[in-house]
């Protein structure tokens, strides 16, 4: 996230380990107060709880929408979507055993064009 916040956010993932042969990597994740802490060093006149309250309210309408099957675009950013996915058949790994996953409506988020080059463009 490349928003003004401690130098380590939004870099690549650090902490490589090799397990096996293959290289895992631990990822730097924002929380809430961080991603409150740096709206607000990017903004000027608005009030930490303020954006607390617009960050809430953001996603109780987009938590709304999505579930009552709407699809919410934020432009260059992405879109948020019900999906629907039909009943399956998966198997208890315990025993092998076949069982019936029912069908259910999952939100999807697909990041969208602007978010992606921003994204790729880290890696170089």
């Amino acid at each position: 996230m490349a928003i003004g916040v401690p130098h380590n956010i939004g870099k690549t993932p650090t902490n490589p380990a090799r397990i096996g042969g293959l290289t895992i990597t631990t990822s730097i994740s924002v929380n809430k107060a961080q991603l409150i802490n740096a709206i607000s060093e990017r903004t000027e006149g608005i009030s930490k709880k303020d954006i607390d309250l617009t960050i809430d309210a953001l996603t109780h309408v987009i938590t709304e929408a999505v579930a009552n099957k709407e699809k919410v675009t934020l432009v260059g950013f992405g879109s948020f979507e019900p999906r629907f996915r039909k009943e399956r058949e998966g198997r208890n790994p315990a025993n092998g055993e076949a069982v019936s996953i029912p069908a259910k409506t999952v939100p999807s988020f697909s990041a969208g064009k602007a978010f992606k080059e921003i994204v790729a463009n880290r890696d170089s």
